[in-house]
């Protein structure tokens, strides 16, 4: 145990009192030769937010001291929430008037200033900044006469930066721009700051995308050094390669991906053998040849930790060279891969497996799409230019379907959420957006995918040596709990008792499929469950129900695989002494966490470029009606899903026919009057109403009303016979006014006619 260590379980002792340096040098026998490192441990320890020091110049832990460390999520409406790094710690609501110049995402103490009571939220305030997060914001610049300032992009970060007029660098107003910060906000003062960059004008083409790039801090240029190594990567493989390795070139194998991957890292190949069991083999691109430990491209591919896919480009995690190139499965050249063949029986057990160094070469680049059109659909002019692959992807449908129903056994949680395909024109406008289509051959890769990582992970755990697993922990017991009360309020009651088990899940996802509240329950299931990991202990994977698993199969663009892909060969090859893995215990530690918070940011930043892209289709389609379901509800109103995936929220002040109460328990909004009741996978009628692209915000509103084809027929019909009716009346009503008229000429005459008679 380091001494920073023993420090820290020291003053978390029970016993333990605040102590002054002297104190505790005392205490450890540090004598005056050390004390000044002593006294540097102790200066780190603070500044890293791990020990306080009181204005009395006494040390403690900060929750011993009434503080609590995490970090700061602010809200665009000007309060935030700390997120404890203590486990158990509940989260706590702080003012906007607390943050103390404390911005979205950094690391602080806090200090409890109100106790949780009453169910609500207990408060506090901001009293130290441990680590800053937003060196650089990206914002429009405003220009005034005596100054400048930035206005975020991001509405969390809800204070604007100053910027002097020799510190503006050439920006004009409505700049987008990158603005260093050079002096962090105080209580009344903003943060000041520095124009970097100039990215452009707001609106111009590309910049929006752009813009989400440089807030996530994502890598938009590899660095001369890494490309200039990856140049000097040779093309042909080496003859001593060849000798040493399987060859594998005969065997009949192929890659199946989407249409637009360029980055093929993955192939499959599959036989027949006696007693319905099937040879199944996995080849996966040898990266590690060419991405050495610690070689120029090995410390970028861990920086970036994986490929980030944004609509219309992707940041790879290697340059092209090798995403593109040498490392992708090309068809009909030789490559270098790692194979996994086994041997799996008719009801999906792997019996025996091998891992080898290969020498491949794929026979064809199939698309998701053309396999499933050749299963499903037959399709005469496919099967006839692969009519020497037909019976392999029959075969590989019927194992896809044995290892799916394994698993399904087993207990697995099977989520079928649609993802959408965001279709853009030449200009990066949205024109199309849709659920993305998953067939039969996407199914096929996902079953050969996992089957082979979670042998892979076994077999590496058998042997005891360090490795990055992906984890999936045990959901939350509360949010859990939560979840159990709101399907047993829909009628359905949940197996297991204190421990729910992954398949306890997956029989109420097969309870609600084809049920209006499928979604709902699908999605509510999803928050309840822990977010997937690299660690590396391999504690098991809850969601596949699988108790050994990692990531083997898309080195390329994984940082993880390529990891253990190096681990893997040196097993094979003799190579892991006690010295090496000793050496792994560290690295694998680095790579976990690296990637872990990497796969976070790369998440992250997918998602807002979606969301973007969506409100700007939605734009274009303001007052248009579209049918949904409500996909979420919440105390201040109702999201509403599309088929086509975009989601936007019904705010509960549009709902003015009632007053309507938030019933939690059951996830509905109630009128109070009225007794209406909106719930979660309720089908309605909505207008889109408003967006908000800063925000990345859609707004419906609901349609009273709502009618359907026929009753719009039948309504149109009403009111062409109501035409009808009117003209009939209008007539009659003259026919009767001309004969009123004719009779009233008739007395007139009459009496005009008496009046000359009595003269």
């Amino acid at each position: 145990m380091g001494i920073k260590q023993t420090l820290l379980s020291f003053m978390r002792e029970e016993a333990y009192r605040p102590m002054d340096i002297q104190e505790l040098a005392s205490i450890f026998n540090i004598n005056p030769s050390e004390f000044k490192a002593f006294k540097r441990v102790l200066k780190s320890m603070e500044k890293e937010g791990l020990i306080i020091r009181t204005k009395k110049e006494k040390y403690g832990v900060p929750e011993r001291l009434g503080l609590i460390r995490g970090t700061l999520q602010v809200h665009q409406k000007g309060f935030a929430f700390l997120l404890p790094e203590l486990e158990g710690e509940k989260d706590v609501f702080i003012p906007g008037s607390a943050l103390n110049g404390a911005m979205n995402g950094d690391v602080v103490l806090v200090e409890i200033t109100k106790e949780d009571k009453n169910g609500k939220k207990r408060e506090g305030e901001v009293v130290e900044v441990i680590e800053r997060t937003n060196n650089e914001i990206i914002g429009v610049y405003e220009d005034s006469q005596n100054f400048g300032f930035v206005v975020p992009e991001d509405p969390r970060l809800n204070s604007d930066i100053f910027i002097s007029k020799k510190d503006k660098n050439g920006a004009k107003t409505g700049d987008l721009v990158i603005c260093e910060i050079t002096k962090w906000a105080e209580k009344r003062k903003s943060p000041e700051g520095v124009i970097k960059e100039i990215l452009g004008k707001k609106g111009d083409k590309g910049l929006d995308i752009l813009t989400i790039i440089k807030k996530y801090g994502l890598p938009e240029e590899f660095p001369q050094k890494v490309l200039n190594y990856a140049e000097g990567i040779p093309e042909e493989i080496d003859e001593e390669e060849y000798r040493r390795r399987k060859d594998l070139r005969e065997v009949r194998m192929v890659t199946i991906d989407g249409e637009d991957a360029k980055d093929l890292d993955d192939a499959v190949s599959i036989t027949r053998l006696d007693g319905g069991k099937y040879r199944l083999g996995v080849h996966i691109a040898d990266v590690s040849h060419y991405v050495r430990e610690k070689n120029p491209l090995d410390k970028e591919a861990l920086k970036r930790g994986t490929s980030v896919y944004l609509i219309d480009r992707v940041i790879p995690m290697l340059p092209k060279k090798l995403s593109n190139g040498i490392c992708s499965l090309n068809p009909k050249v030789d490559r270098l891969a790692l194979s996994c063949f086994m041997t799996i029986d008719s009801k999906g057990n792997v019996l025996e497996h091998e891992i080898v160094e290969s020498v491949i070469r794929t026979n064809e680049r199939m698309t998701y799409t053309d396999v499933t059109k050749i299963l499903e659909e037959n399709d005469p002019e496919l099967m006839e230019k692969y009519d020497y692959l037909v019976d392999d992807f029959r075969a590989m449908e019927e194992l896809c379907k044995i290892l799916n129903a394994r698993r399904m056994r087993r207990g697995a949680v099977d989520f079928d959420f649609e993802e959408s395909k965001i279709i853009l024109d030449e200009n990066g406008k949205p024109i199309e957006i849709k659920p993305y289509e998953r067939g039969i051959a996407n199914r096929i890769i996902e079953e050969f995918m996992l089957v082979c990582n979670e042998t892979i992970a076994e077999h590496m755990f058998n042997q005891q040596i360090p490795f990055v697993y992906r984890i999936h922990e045990e959901p939350d017991e509360e949010k859990l709990a939560k979840f159990r009360e709101f399907v047993y309020n829909l009628g359905y009651k949940m197996k297991g008792g204190e421990e729910t088990e992954p398949k306890d899940l997956q029989e109420i996802l097969n309870a609600v499929e084809g049920k209006k509240e499928e979604k709902v329950v699908s999605t509510l299931l999803l928050r309840s469950m822990m977010q997937a990991k690299y660690s590396p202990q391999c504690v098991g994977h809850f969601g596949l129900a699988a108790k050994y698993y990692c990531h083997f199969t898309s080195p390329i663009r994984r940082y993880p695989d390529l990891q253990i892909h190096r681990i893997i060969k040196e097993y094979l090859n003799g190579r892991l002494s006690e010295s090496r893995q000793k050496k792994l215990i560290d690295i694998v530690e680095v790579a976990a966490r690296q990637s872990s918070e990497m796969e976070r940011v790369a998440q992250d930043a997918e998602r807002e470029v979606d969301d973007l892209k969506k409100a700007e289709y939605m734009q274009e389609r303001i007052g248009e009606e579209f049918q949904g379901i409500i996909s979420s509800v919440t105390s201040f109103g109702l999201f509403v899903e599309l088929p086509n995936t975009i989601e936007g929220l019904v705010h509960v002040t549009s709902l003015d026919d009632d007053y309507y109460i938030y019933d939690e328990d059951h996830l509905c909004l109630i009128g109070e009057s009225s007794k209406k009741v909106y719930r979660l996978g309720d089908e309605v009628r909505v207008r889109c109403s408003k967006v908000d692209i800063d925000n990345r915000e859609i707004y419906f509103d609901l349609v009273d009303g709502e009618s359907s084809d026929e009753e719009n027929k039948e309504i149109e019909a009403n009111n062409s016979i109501d035409e009808v009716k009117k003209e009939i009346k209008e007539e009659l009503l003259s026919i009767i006014k001309n004969e009123l008229l004719e009779e009233i000429k008739e007395e007139i005459k009459e009496e005009i006619l008496n009046q000359l008679r009595v003269e």
